[in-house]
């Protein structure tokens, strides 16, 4: 899954841009009390998609 697609589904969901770690960026839902780190990396396996948006209780789109 491009990186670009899964943004697009965390922020369609509510879920906002919080900061920039070393090499992930910190997404969060200002009104439910969950975040997850996404990779900056250009392509991201399906499994680890699949893990975050179950981290943030979205359905996975691919």
């Amino acid at each position: 899954m491009k990186r670009n697609e899964l943004l697009k589904h965390l922020r369609e969901n509510g879920y906002v841009f919080v900061r920039e770690g070393g090499s992930h960026s910190w997404w969060a839902h200002p009104g439910h009390n969950r975040r997850s780190s996404v990779p900056r990396h250009t392509e991201i396996k399906d499994n680890l998609a699949r893990k975050i948006c179950k981290d943030l209780g979205i359905p996975f789109v691919k």
